[in-house]
């Protein structure tokens, strides 16, 4: 029994949310559909924590593989593995979810069933896509997740909800069919659908310029990059607390995942070709997203802008090319998910209480409400880098990946870095300090035991993550160095 957990820890973990799901609909009461919805997340999460510590980390190839035919006629197999990319991303899709539920305790009031089991579907589908080895598992379940994000916004969301569900749709499928188009032409041109053999493939120049375009401008989609980005801030604002720590928290690595997996092992010649114009495009989006941030009085707007500009961060070290930007670019996406899901969720959590995310309504909250102001603060620096915190670590590496290619690119990116402090702090002078300005905001009450409990794990990861990120680099390492060996034999010189 004990041979077939190890064989297939892979497998049982993706199972458990799908499971979870058929487990809810025999449920009826409140508190068992909760219950049961943390306790599956929970052992997930238990799952995940039991595949990092089987996980070989002088191994740069896929671990923990499992492999079964499922359309032989094209091709098609159900393959999963992981490796230290993938390993990472999947700790970070299995440790959001448990807290998506404590947020949705009281908050959510109407089928709630329904939104627990999109809450389980969500997480199932992302874990087969980082762990997927066949391209088609992997489109498939890219579409999946589609799915619970446009009805958590569409039916739980705020007084926009159609046209930012609409919206988040329109992108998605445009980048989904663009995904299609070029898995397909790999496939076509391969004759397979495994990911290692079309990286193995030999392409003409004509198609490799096209094939990378089409999966390039579907993943820069989902991330997303300018100047592409424009149906986040509606999806983020008008989505439920817990849609948007997933959507800000994983979907959005999806497509930085995508460009590691797909484009730079694929096509590294293609991704040489147009380093310097993608590097540049990764600056304007860090600086615009800044720049926006800066301009906000929504709280969740001003947030979802920030993302703009870390995905521009990641970006950056992904197309610098080198070990340093492409593992600062992997831990920035997972430290990302952390700072702004816990942005989010204290964002939600002070809406839960005046049912307003405008920042004019607040003030004075250090007198009401300590102990939400010292996890605000926390996690407000942290976003922007602040250093012993966890995205100071993955900004670090990419300057110092980007500074190969040229200073230029450091510079600016730091130029992002200063508006981050600009518009978080400011943020943190106008709700935290002063006098209140509303009678709501005099009123307020301080976190409770169960929101400290939803933010406990987040201000450990921040803070463990800032002062030993060790253990995580460790575990990318032997993978990255693979990728980037793949193509250094075409890179120019810095």
């Amino acid at each position: 029994m004990s041979t077939f957990f190890s064989d297939h820890l892979l497998s049982i973990m993706i199972a458990v949310p799908f499971l979870g799901i058929v487990g809810l609909a025999f449920v009826q009461s409140r508190w068992w559909i909760l219950s049961t919805t943390l306790a599956v997340t929970l052992v997930s999460l238990a799952l995940a924590v039991l595949l990092w510590l089987g996980f070989d980390t002088s191994e740069q190839g896929m671990q923990f593989v499992e492999r079964a035919q499922w359309m032989p006629t094209f091709g098609i197999e159900y393959a999963v593995g992981v490796d230290g990319v993938s390993l990472l991303m999947v700790l970070l899709t299995s440790m959001l979810p448990p807290l998506c539920v404590l947020a949705s305790w009281e908050s959510i009031t109407s089928r709630l069933k329904a939104f627990m089991m999109l809450i389980l579907l969500v997480e199932g589908a992302m874990l087969v896509v980082f762990t997927a080895l066949d391209a088609f598992l992997f489109f498939m379940l890219w579409e999946v997740t589609m799915i619970p994000m446009y009805f958590m916004i569409v039916l739980w969301g705020g007084p926009n909800r159609v046209a930012a569900g609409l919206k988040y749709v329109i992108y998605s499928l445009a980048g989904s069919l663009l995904l299609l188009v070029g898995i397909l032409g790999l496939s076509l041109q391969a004759d397979t659908f495994n990911i290692a053999l079309l990286a193995e493939h030999e392409y003409s120049a004509a198609s490799q310029r096209w094939i990378f375009l089409a999966l390039f401008l579907g993943f820069a989609i989902k991330l997303p990059m300018l100047p592409f980005h424009t149906w986040l801030p509606d999806a983020h604002s008008e989505a439920p607390t817990a849609g948007s720590v997933l959507l800000a928290g994983v979907l959005l690595k999806m497509g930085g995942y995508g460009l590691i997996r797909f484009c730079l092992p694929i096509f590294p010649e293609v991704a040489t070709t147009y380093m310097p114009f993608l590097l540049w495009l990764s600056v304007a989006g860090i600086l615009y997203g800044g720049y926006m941030a800066l301009a906000q009085s929504d709280l969740k707007r001003l947030v979802a802008y920030s993302s703009v500009s870390h995905m521009g961060f990641v970006t950056l070290g992904i197309f610098s090319l080198n070990n340093e930007g492409i593992q600062g670019a992997i831990l920035q996406m997972m430290t990302h998910g952390l700072t702004t899901g816990a942005m989010f969720l204290i964002v939600g959590q002070l809406y839960d209480r005046t049912h307003s995310r405008e920042i004019a309504d607040y003030g004075g909250l250090y007198k009401r409400m300590p102990r939400f102001v010292a996890l605000l603060s926390l996690f407000a620096v942290a976003s922007f880098g602040l250093p012993a915190t966890s995205n100071f670590i993955g900004e670090f590496l990419i300057l110092v990946g980007v500074s190969s290619r040229h200073f230029v690119f450091v510079v600016l990116a730091m130029g992002g870095i200063v508006l981050g402090a600009a518009y978080m702090l400011w943020m943190l002078q106008r709700v935290a300090l002063g006098t209140a300005r509303t009678e709501a905001a005099r009123q307020l009450t301080d976190l409770g035991s169960r929101e400290l409990l939803t933010l406990a794990p987040l201000v450990i990861a921040v803070l463990g993550v800032g002062l030993y990120p060790g253990p995580l680099l460790e575990v990318m390492h032997a993978s990255v160095t693979h990728v980037v060996a793949q193509f250094a034999a075409v890179l120019p010189a810095p």
